[in-house]
């Protein structure tokens, strides 16, 4: 079997040059996304069609050779899987039926795995027609961030109504993270059973929690995730990325049990590699730079190799691409990362 270079460098091992692949790289940007996006009906359809998904997974790999494929999906799943009654409108973002401490207490997830299957079968397609090469990640959204939609019903910008909700109403918001840490945990075995190489635990929104509530919020259920995961899968990878976390990363990694750790832009690289002594690191170009393009592009590139390109590195974005990236500078990146990266 050929080397799954993320694989590798998930290990603790480096490889130069580091592997690359990007966050949301199946996306908006890429005209042929667009046209796959279109015969698919809603966003949530994309989702749930192990055809229509596998195809646009694919569409990054076959542009740009990346090293990894993350599977197409949403981290809005759980809570549609929940029946929270999710929809995605245009210009607008996620809605759902907001929820409420009675609410909390009627979750049921007897059937969450049944309807979670179209993207089991996905997974699965995927992993029998990727190059062998080729990583396959899976992933699912942090109890945190998922339940800041659940209890607000759509996104807003500094997650305020989960925040509120989390002094006013603890024990349920402690109730209401468990148990999505266990679904998920449920969601991510069953993902690696059917053929996820590695899988990622996004925590979009940490960014917004002060010490107390990252500790109780973010480091917390991801532990419970990863240890449920570790349990039954025991040579489980799993990269965890809090978004925004900055110094709290610190001991993120000790405290949740990761493999390795996802880094946004606004991470110093000097702290970075200070956090890759302890392992591997990914991260942490600024996604604008895929939109600005030339020497701005290159000059980035090139920080972030020289800084942690002698250690255990997987190359992505510090999240994920915006739908006005230009792929020609995806080209350019993959391109970069692979000449200078293998310069050291």
């Amino acid at each position: 079997m050929s080397e799954r270079k993320v694989m590798t460098v998930l290990n603790g091992k480096t490889v130069t040059p580091p592997p690359i692949w990007l966050m949301r790289q199946a996306g908006r940007y890429l005209p042929e996304y667009r046209e796959t996006r279109k015969s698919a009906g809603s966003f949530l359809d994309l989702c749930y069609n192990p055809e229509l998904a596998s195809e646009v997974t694919l569409q990054p790999i076959r542009r740009f050779g990346l090293d990894a494929a993350i599977l197409f999906s949403d981290i809005l799943v759980i809570p549609d899987a929940l029946h929270r009654n999710v929809s995605f409108s245009e210009g607008k973002g996620p809605a759902m039926d907001p929820i409420d401490v009675s609410g909390i207490e009627k979750l049921d997830a007897s059937d969450v795995m049944a309807h979670l299957s179209p993207v089991f079968e996905t997974v699965s397609r995927l992993r029998s027609t990727l190059p062998d090469e080729t990583t396959l990640l899976g992933f699912c959204g942090a109890p945190w961030t998922v339940a800041t939609y659940m209890i607000a019903g759509h996104g807003t910008p500094d997650q305020a109504p989960a925040r509120l909700f989390g002094y006013q109403e603890p024990a349920a918001m402690e109730k209401l993270l468990a148990f999505l840490a266990d679904v998920s945990a449920d969601y991510l075995v069953q993902q690696i059973d059917a053929g996820a190489d590695a899988v990622q635990i996004f925590d979009s929104w940490a960014g917004v929690l002060g010490e107390k509530e990252f500790a109780e919020y973010a480091i917390r259920p991801v532990a419970r995730i990863i240890a449920s995961v570790r349990a039954r899968r025991p040579s489980a990878k799993i990269i965890a990325f809090a978004k925004g976390a900055g110094y709290l990363l610190k001991d993120y990694r000790r405290k949740t049990g990761a493999d390795a750790i996802g880094l946004d832009w606004s991470v110093p690289l000097s702290f970075a590699r200070d956090l890759q002594k302890e392992g591997p690191v990914q991260g942490n170009l600024d996604p604008m730079l895929m939109v600005a393009g030339g020497v701005a592009l290159q000059d980035g590139i090139d920080a972030v190799l020289q800084a942690l390109g002698q250690g255990p590195l997987i190359f992505n974005l510090g999240h994920g691409i915006t739908p006005q990236a230009d792929p020609e500078n995806v080209t350019r990146l993959v391109q970069r990362v692979r000449t200078v990266g293998g310069a050291g």
